[in-house]
């Protein structure tokens, strides 16, 4: 088994304090960062289907998550020096009324890991504090919304819409349990990502990455 397929498997199936270990023994043996990035980021693919086929939970996806991260840690100071690595800057939160956080911090994850510079403004988050965001920070290239209860889909609908009227040209992406993409394209979002596995790729294709 190749470093990469080892890397892979370790995230796939949780083990973390392995992960940090075999990063560094794949980058000796003269696997690129951004290719060990790729691979962690479709093995955390793998795990976004089972959860969405339940075959796993959210502790396992968890798990996994957390298995990337350590993963991640040792990528970072390489892929800094890459210069430029950079996707833009994603702002992400979770709707006014809505304190899920599991699932939006997830996706922080996975998007940090795909080259994003993420800044989280936590859990029940009013639609104008979106807008804000945008003006605080450089570079924001995407918001992203989480909204997991069917109660605060009016929250997300009337985020889309706000961060929209500020900002026509801002790409938005949404995701929780009760949206659709039917619910996405009916509200003006950009993207939907029915998971944390999903969520990377639909990113970068949104902004053209």
């Amino acid at each position: 088994m190749s470093k990469i397929e080892e890397v892979k498997s370790l995230v796939e199936t949780g083990k973390s304090k392995k992960v940090a270990t075999a990063v560094s023994e794949a980058l000796e043996a003269g696997d690129k960062a951004q290719d060990i990035l790729d691979a962690m980021i479709a093995s955390m693919g793998v795990v976004g289907d089972k959860f969405s086929s339940g075959e796993i939970f959210v502790p396992e996806m968890l798990i996994a998550a957390k298995a990337m991260s350590k993963g991640v840690e040792v990528l970072k100071p390489i892929m800094a020096g890459d210069g430029g690595s950079s996707l833009g800057t994603c702002i992400m939160g979770t709707v006014a009324g809505d304190l899920h956080d599991i699932g939006k911090n997830l996706v922080v994850m996975m998007l940090e890991s795909a080259g994003f510079d993420m800044v989280d403004l936590g859990v029940d988050v009013p639609a104008d504090k979106f807008v804000e965001a945008v003006k605080e920070n450089n570079n924001v290239v995407l918001v992203a919304c989480s909204g997991l209860l069917t109660t605060t889909m009016p929250a997300l609908k009337e985020a889309v819409q706000t961060i929209k009227a500020a900002y026509p040209n801002m790409k938005v992406i949404v995701g929780g349990a009760p949206v659709t993409q039917e619910y996405a394209d009916e509200i003006g979002a950009d993207g939907y990502a029915p998971d944390a596995g999903s969520s990377a790729a639909k990113a970068k294709e949104l902004i053209g990455a």
